[in-house]
């Protein structure tokens, strides 16, 4: 093969320029799509940091921004509001452990967010709330002790939250709730409280027994003496009228003889079981004037 009859094809002038130039043109274009524009969610801001003149005042608020490549780098900070649960175990005025649930919601304050990446960075929540809400939760708990922090749980709340909240804000963050969801003592002490709760129950049940013996007691005086009373009233009348006792043994028979005829069994009484003996010696002495009188009027 004979290489001095090879054929090199000729180009147009400028043609090499032109390849160079679209070339450079698709390596520019991918270094700004991929390196020199970045994207902020919702819910989200950046803070822009340079080579040349460190973070930037301004905050990048949603959307695409443009960077310098290498020399510009974008931080970028949730700034919606997170939930955050923070345990403590603390002391109470009377020397009682008590362990805390401390839930806070928190965000970053948008305009602050250069000062806080700074000074903090993007890590600032594991920095800053563990070290507050421990320091806000011993100085609160021990102005109370273990059974006003269970009666005045609410005041308790209000005041760690209106500290924590002023305390949050010396760091750039903003606390939009905070409340205490679990409260719990030392197994001791709570089984110490439940002893003092069952003998003040059994204080009171014996306390309750004590005033129904003694209800009970003037029950029976003042019934012993309405059937003194009653007792001296039928003895008044039956001095005054000695028909009243045979009234009261007939009025009982009738009662007798009304609860025998409503049941299903037939019942043969004599009259002296029905107290009918009353009756039968009224009307004797009945039968007995009458005849006196038959006597006295014939033969007298």
């Amino acid at each position: 093969m004979n290489f001095n009859q090879l054929k090199v094809p000729k180009m147009k002038p400028g043609s090499f320029g032109l390849g160079l130039g679209g070339l450079g043109l698709t390596i520019g274009g991918y270094v700004l799509l991929n390196h020199g524009m970045f994207n902020v969610e919702g819910g989200h801001r950046a803070v822009m940091y340079s080579r040349l003149s460190g973070i930037s005042s301004s905050v990048r608020g949603e959307g695409t921004h443009f960077k310098l490549p290498w020399l510009q780098r974008p931080y970028i900070y949730n700034i919606r509001s997170t939930p955050r649960n923070i345990k403590s175990l603390t002391g109470s005025r009377d020397l009682q452990m008590v362990d805390i649930n401390l839930r806070v919601i928190y965000r970053p304050m948008q305009e602050k967010l250069p000062q806080m990446y700074v000074t903090l960075g993007l890590d600032y929540d594991e920095r800053v709330l563990p070290s507050i809400a421990n320091e806000t939760l011993k100085s609160v708990i021990a102005q109370y002790n273990a059974i006003e922090l269970i009666t005045k749980r609410e005041q308790v709340s209000a005041q760690v939250r209106n500290r924590l909240q002023e305390r949050a804000k010396d760091f750039f963050i903003t606390l939009d709730d905070v409340s205490i969801t679990h409260l719990a003592f030392s197994p001791q002490f709570t089984a110490a409280v439940e002893s003092k709760q069952v003998a003040q129950q059994d204080a009171e049940r014996s306390k309750w027994v004590v005033e129904k013996a003694l209800e009970e007691k003037k029950s029976i005086v003042i019934q012993a003496q309405g059937e003194a009373e009653a007792a001296r009233m039928i003895a008044g009348a039956i001095a005054q009228n000695p028909g009243f006792i045979e009234l009261r043994e007939i009025q009982y028979a009738k009662d007798v003889a009304e609860t025998i005829a409503s049941s299903n069994f037939k019942v043969y009484l004599s009259s002296d079981v029905l107290l009918m003996s009353g009756m039968a010696r009224a009307l004797g002495q009945y039968e007995a004037k009458k005849k006196q009188g038959w006597f006295s009027s014939v033969f007298g």
